[in-house]
C-alpha cells in the first residue's frame, strides 16, 4: 500500500528553466525548402575564427537554424596556437551576457597591472621600473585584461554553438568565389562557390559575412581593399615557457632600454602547472629607417624582410633588452610558437556592399575589414564586437521585425547603422595604434629617440587610450540606433559628463551597477539582467514619488507597460529602480503592473550602490532608459516623456500585429 499519493501537472516539464537562449519573434515566413538542386540560406558566414565564431552563435541563438544559416571555414579545426590572446573588460562583459566567461575567468590570466621599464641613469641598472599602473583604468565589470589562447577561446564558443546548430561549423570548405546576381533569383541574390573536402557546389543566399581575415576572398570578391600604411617595424612574437629573473614577468611590461622595445604579455597557465609567457620583440636593423609606405609600396619587400627574422635572432634580442636580468627558454621544448610581423595600419572604406535597392548583402568583420598592430591587444575584441553590433541587426531584418525605411519600398536604414557605428571604431583603433605602436618602437625616454618622446608621456598616451582599448569608452556617433535629442538638449535629463564612469550617454554601454532585488533580496548585476538574446530593455529608473498613485512614477509605469504591448511579444524586457523613498514599498504600495510585469526585475537602487548618482539621474526626478540589444544607451528620456521612447523603437521595431 503506498504512504502517499502523486499528483503532477501537464506543466511539469517546464519548471527547470532552459539552458536555451529563447528565438526571436519572427514576422516574416520561415525559409521554405528549395525547389531546386541549388542550397538556399538567409545568412553564410565565410570564416570561424572569433568574428565568424560570435555571429553564428549570436544569430543561433536568436533563432536562425542550420536550415537558414551556415557557416564555412578553410581549417580543420578551431587554432592550435599562436595568434591572439587578450580578452578585454568589455568582451568579458559580453561573454558574462552569453554565459560563457566562467572557463575564462577561472583559467585565463588576469592582468591587472601594467609596468613601464625604461634605461636606466645608473650604468649598474641598465634597465629600471619606472611606474606601475592599473591595466584597466575605467570602471568595469572585470578591471582587468585577461590573457588566454585564441584557440581557446574559439573552443569554447563552438562548444555553446552546438547546442543551437547541431551541424556547427562546416570545417574543410573554402569560399572560391562570389557575386551578387539579382537577375535570376532576388530573393537569394549572393552566389557562393565553395569547396568542401575538395568536392566544388554552389550556395545561394541573402546575405553573406566575410570574417575571412586579413586576406579575406570576400572582400576583394567584391572590390573592396585595406586602405592605410605599413611602418617601418618588425616585430618578432614567441610563446615559451620563460627561466628569468626578471621581477615583472607576470605583469604587462613595455620594456624600453638603450638595446631596444619588448613588450611581456603573461599568459595561462597550461596543463604541466608551468605559465606561457609571451614576447614582443622590436627587430631593429631589419629594414631600413623611414621606409614606411602605402601596402603598395612595401608589399614586395614585407616578405622578404618577416624573412631576415629567426627565433635566435627573437631570443638574442629579448635577451639583450632584458639585461641585467637573464631571460631564456626554460628548457628544448619551451618554444610554443613564434612569428614574424610587420606593423601596418588599414582598414576598409566600406563595410557593406548593397543591392540595386539599397540593401546591404554582402558584410565584412574583424580583419577582413581592419587591421592594426596587436600592442593595443585590440585584434580579437575588435573583431568580436563588430560581429555583436552587426548580429542583431541582421536578425532583425530577416525576421521582418524593423520596418521599412520612410521612402517607399526602400529597405530599412537600420543595417545600414553597422558600417557607421564600426567604421567609426575602427577608425579610431587605427589611429589610436599608430601612435602606441610607433612609441613602442621607439625608444622613448632615452637619447636615442626618433620622437622624443619621454616615458611619462608614453605612460600617458596608455592611459589616455585605456578607455578605448578597454572597449568600455567605445562611443557611437547619433544615427537611427542612438537617438542624443534629449541627452544634448538644453535640458537634458542627465547631468555630467564622466561618461566613462557611467554617466548616461546615448551610444555608450550601459555601465555595470550592482542592485538588490526587492523581490527577495539577490544583490544582482544588472548586466545580468542584459542577456544576448536580442531584446531590447526599457530601463526605468523611478523618482521619489513614487508611493504616490498619482505621481509621475506610477504614470511613467503605466504608459511603460501599455507601450511595450505595442510590439512584438517578449521582444522588449523591463528593468525598474526606485530611489530611497519617504515610506515603505510594499507591492500594495506601488502600481500593480510592477509586480505582475517586472516582479524579478524591480530594483533598490541606493542600498548597494548609488545607481542614480552613477548614472547622473536626479532621484527626484528619474528617467527613461532604451538599452539595446547589444548593451548599448538607445536614448534617454525624461520619466513622464513615454512618446519620445515610443518615436526611438518605432524607428527599430515594427508595431505588433
Amino acid at each position: 500500500m503506498p504512504l502517499f499519493t502523486e499528483h503532477a501537472s501537464s506543466w511539469r516539464d517546464l519548471r527547470a528553466v532552459s539552458c536555451f537562449a529563447p528565438a526571436l519573434p519572427r514576422l516574416t515566413p520561415v525559409l521554405a525548402p528549395a525547389e531546386d538542386e541549388v542550397q538556399r540560406y538567409e545568412v553564410v558566414i565565410v570564416g570561424a575564427g572569433p568574428a565568424g565564431l560570435m555571429l553564428h552563435l549570436l544569430l543561433a541563438r536568436y533563432g536562425l537554424t542550420d536550415k537558414s544559416l551556415l557557416c564555412i571555414d578553410s581549417k580543420p579545426s578551431t587554432l592550435k596556437s599562436g595568434q591572439a590572446d587578450g580578452i578585454q573588460p568589455r568582451t568579458l562583459e559580453v561573454f558574462k551576457t552569453l554565459g560563457i566567461s566562467d572557463e575564462i575567468e577561472n583559467e585565463a590570466c588576469q592582468m591587472w597591472e601594467f609596468a613601464f621599464w625604461n634605461a636606466s641613469e645608473d650604468p649598474a641598472k641598465v634597465i629600471e621600473r619606472r611606474s606601475v599602473v592599473p591595466e584597466v583604468i575605467p570602471p568595469a565589470r572585470f578591471p582587468y585584461e585577461a590573457t588566454i589562447h585564441q584557440g581557446r577561446v574559439e573552443r569554447i564558443m563552438e562548444t555553446d554553438l552546438l547546442r543551437y546548430s547541431p551541424r556547427g561549423v562546416l570545417r574543410n570548405t573554402r569560399l572560391v568565389s562570389l557575386q551578387i546576381d539579382e537577375s535570376t533569383d532576388p530573393d537569394f541574390p549572393v552566389i557562393a562557390e565553395i569547396e568542401a573536402d575538395g568536392v566544388p557546389q554552389v550556395v545561394r543566399t541573402k546575405h553573406l559575412v566575410g570574417a575571412d581575415g586579413a586576406h579575406s576572398v570576400v572582400r576583394k570578391s567584391v572590390g573592396l581593399s585595406l586602405e592605410g600604411q605599413s611602418l617601418d617595424h618588425i616585430w618578432g612574437v614567441v610563446d615559451l615557457i620563460v627561466d628569468t629573473n626578471f621581477p615583472d614577468i607576470r605583469r604587462r611590461c613595455a620594456i624600453h632600454s638603450h638595446a631596444g622595445s619588448v613588450m611581456v604579455i603573461p599568459r595561462e597557465r597550461i596543463n604541466t602547472g608551468e605559465h606561457i609567457t609571451r614576447l614582443y620583440v622590436h627587430m631593429p636593423g631589419v629594414v631600413e629607417p623611414g621606409s614606411a609606405g602605402t601596402d603598395a609600396d612595401l608589399k614586395k619587400d614585407a616578405k622578404g624582410n618577416r624573412s631576415k627574422v629567426t627565433l635566435e635572432g627573437i631570443l638574442k634580442q629579448a635577451k639583450d633588452v632584458f639585461e641585467p636580468y637573464y631571460i631564456r627558454p626554460k628548457r628544448d621544448d619551451a618554444i610554443d610558437w613564434w612569428a614574424a610581423y610587420q606593423i601596418g595600419q588599414r582598414v576598409c572604406p566600406e563595410f557593406i556592399v548593397k543591392d540595386s535597392s539599397g540593401l546591404g548583402r554582402v558584410f565584412v568583420v574583424g580583419d577582413a575589414c581592419h587591421t592594426h598592430s596587436p600592442k593595443a591587444g585590440q585584434g580579437m575584441n575588435v573583431s568580436m564586437m563588430d560581429s555583436y553590433n552587426l548580429a542583431w541587426k541582421l536578425a532583425y531584418h530577416i525576421n521582418g521585425i524593423t520596418p521599412l525605411s520612410s521612402t517607399q519600398g526602400s529597405p530599412s536604414p537600420l543595417l545600414d547603422t553597422y558600417h557607421t557605428e564600426r567604421h567609426a571604431n575602427a577608425q579610431q583603433l587605427i589611429d589610436f595604434d599608430r601612435k602606441f605602436s610607433s612609441g613602442f618602437s621607439d625608444k622613448v625616454g632615452t637619447a636615442e629617440s626618433k620622437s622624443g618622446l619621454s616615458h611619462a608621456e608614453f605612460v600617458d598616451l596608455f592611459n589616455t587610450g585605456c578607455g578605448f582599448t578597454s572597449g568600455c569608452g567605445v562611443e557611437y556617433v547619433e544615427n537611427l540606433a542612438v537617438d542624443r535629442s534629449v541627452a544634448d538638449g538644453s535640458c537634458p535629463v542627465i547631468s555630467g559628463d564622466d561618461f566613462l564612469s557611467g554617466i548616461l550617454r546615448p551610444g555608450r554601454r550601459l555601465l555595470n551597477v550592482k542592485m538588490k532585488r526587492f523581490a527577495d533580496g539577490w544583490h544582482r548585476d544588472i548586466q545580468d539582467d542584459l542577456p544576448s538574446t536580442g531584446r531590447f530593455r526599457l530601463v526605468t529608473l523611478l523618482s521619489t514619488d513614487l508611493l504616490d498613485p498619482t505621481g509621475i512614477s506610477a504614470t511613467a509605469l503605466t504608459k511603460a507597460t501599455d507601450l511595450i504591448k505595442e510590439f512584438p511579444p517578449s521582444l522588449i524586457e523591463q528593468i525598474i529602480i526606485y530611489p530611497r523613498l519617504p515610506g515603505e514599498i510594499t507591492w500594495e504600495t506601488i502600481p500593480s503592473c510592477v509586480k505582475e510585469q517586472a516582479e524579478m526585475s524591480f530594483y533598490n537602487g541606493y542600498e548597494l550602490e548609488d545607481v542614480y548618482r552613477i548614472y547622473g539621474v536626479d532621484p527626484t526626478k528619474g528617467a527613461m532608459v532604451v538599452v539595446r540589444p547589444d548593451g548599448y544607451v538607445g536614448t534617454v528620456a525624461e520619466l513622464g516623456d513615454s512618446s519620445r521612447v515610443e518615436r526611438f523603437l518605432e524607428r527599430i521595431i515594427k508595431r505588433a500585429g
